[in-house]
């Protein structure tokens, strides 16, 4: 085989490699959950997404995803509504016939110091970050023991694996779906569960844009690309990370930060 035939067989494994897989996102209506979406589609993925309250966001990435071949589903459901989140699971695995991998990428942070920080400023970042990861983990897990296949990607942080300086209770919930991530893979095993964590650092929307102008130049300066990451790149990673093509890895942190 010619080294242009294999580069050329190598692009159609990889433009198609989520081709049919059942994939649920957590907070899918924008930014870094709206590109997991729309690149999941563009490999040949059914789906679905969860969203907390914006409809019209919600509806602009059901649109972007139908021009893209497939149109997503959206369930307006907090990542904290248990009976929510199993109705919305038991819907998908009657429609799809199972869910094969699930994205838990809904969170939350506040740019407050920690001497400032009300109790339920702390609930309300660990609640959704953790225990949102935790409620819908477990709505998906059952079904992926049955199988027993199954993929789950969290999506934490720079923050929460380096000392950098963000809002404490984002740093402790970011580094605690590391421990999650190490624990479940290895409890999951025995069922062909592959559990990962990617943690991004700084990107073009999102945590960033809190960031003070200061504090930005200094990420730029010491990264060695000398700039924030895309929701695409982002997004990309993540379709090789849950697919097919990346079995033998799970209970990994995986940093893509630029190169600091």
């Amino acid at each position: 085989m010619s080294l242009e035939s294999a580069k050329d067989t190598e692009s159609l494994l990889f433009s198609r490699m989520l081709q049919d897989k059942r994939i649920l996102v957590t907070g899918g209506s924008r930014g870094l959950g709206r590109a997991f979406c729309e690149v999941f589609v563009e490999h040949g993925a059914k789906v679905a997404f969860t969203y907390r309250r914006n409809e019209e966001a919600a509806a602009e990435t059901v649109a972007l995803t139908k021009e893209k071949g497939f149109e997503a589903k959206s369930y307006k459901i907090s990542v904290l509504d248990e009976p929510g989140l199993l109705k919305t699971v038991k819907e998908l695995e009657a429609e799809w016939g199972a869910v094969d991998i699930l994205v838990n990428n809904a969170g939350v942070t506040q740019n407050l110091p920690f001497a400032l920080m009300d109790t339920e400023d702390w609930d309300f970042v660990m609640d959704t970050n953790v225990k949102g990861t935790y409620l819908a983990t477990k709505a998906v897990l059952r079904g992926m023991i049955r199988q027993k296949a199954g993929v789950i990607l969290n999506i934490g942080s720079l923050a929460g694996v380096r000392i950098i300086e963000a809002p404490v209770h984002y740093c402790a919930s970011k580094a605690a779906l590391r421990g999650l991530t190490e624990s479940l893979a290895k409890e999951m095993s025995r069922y062909q569960i592959r559990v990962n964590l990617l943690a991004p650092g700084l990107l073009e929307a999102g945590v960033g844009q809190n960031l003070p102008d200061y504090k930005l130049a200094d990420y730029l300066q010491h990264n060695s690309l000398g700039r924030v990451g895309t929701f695409d790149e982002v997004a990309r990673f993540a379709a090789f990370l849950i697919s097919d093509a990346n079995t033998y890895m799970s209970g990994e942190t995986v940093i893509m930060d630029g190169g600091l």
